[in-house]
């Protein structure tokens, strides 16, 4: 899975990961990270999701990464937005108060592109990645963040020859692999998910559990 395969399906607007609506996972166990106001929020792989405009009412500085120049520019536009763009290093950055947008390649990012992160947002970044690309994300997240900083992280569970991914099964086991030698890991939430998303099933898969942690780097 190379960046085509995303350009693609922004261009072809094949972007059934995209929820409207702000995620319920967000607004129920964003309180258990205890995030001071004013600190700053990351979201990677970002697309167009709305979730950065909870965050920013919540009062956080939300930064975000993003691959796809069509979701960025999305982003602005459905809601609204208009945002200052320069050019730093890999990325051309949109920024308007609270809010600082790279569009780019993630595992191009350094520590000086984020600055002070205090929590990460991860709904739909670590499931969209095939299990090499899964390895090498988590490995860039620790060279990124610093001790104390919070994931909040959504992961799926699921039969994985049942359904090619994305969005890719990534079991509990995975997580602790992947987080576990440099993370805290807490499971906050499992739920079976099928029922309430009938369009997986119609893809093939007899379950689904929809699994959401609380990450605290070490």
């Amino acid at each position: 899975m190379d960046q085509t395969f995303w350009h693609e399906r922004w261009q072809q607007n094949q972007i059934g990961f995209h929820v409207a609506a702000f995620n319920e996972h967000l607004q129920q166990h964003w309180p258990a990270l205890q995030i001071s106001k004013g600190e700053t929020v990351f979201v990677p792989l970002c697309g167009k999701s709305r979730d950065m405009l909870w965050l920013m009412a919540q009062g956080y500085q939300v930064k975000g990464v993003e691959l796809s120049p069509v979701a960025v520019q999305a982003f602005f536009a459905e809601n609204g937005l208009s945002a200052r763009e320069c050019r730093k290093r890999h990325f051309t950055v949109h920024q308007l108060d609270g809010l600082s947008l790279c569009c780019g390649d993630f595992f191009q990012l350094g520590a000086n592109d984020l600055g002070d992160i205090a929590a990460v947002w991860d709904r739909a970044s670590l499931v969209a990645l095939p299990p090499l690309m899964r390895a090498e994300y988590a490995v860039r997240m620790r060279q990124l963040l610093k001790p104390g900083t919070r994931i909040l992280l959504v992961a799926f569970d699921y039969p994985q020859h049942e359904m090619q991914g994305p969005p890719f099964c990534v079991p509990s086991a995975e997580v602790r692999a992947l987080y576990g030698g440099w993370c805290e890991v807490e499971l906050l939430s499992a739920k079976e998910v099928l029922d309430d998303e009938p369009h997986f099933r119609e893809r093939g898969l007899s379950r689904m559990q929809e699994q959401v942690y609380n990450l605290t780097v070490r």
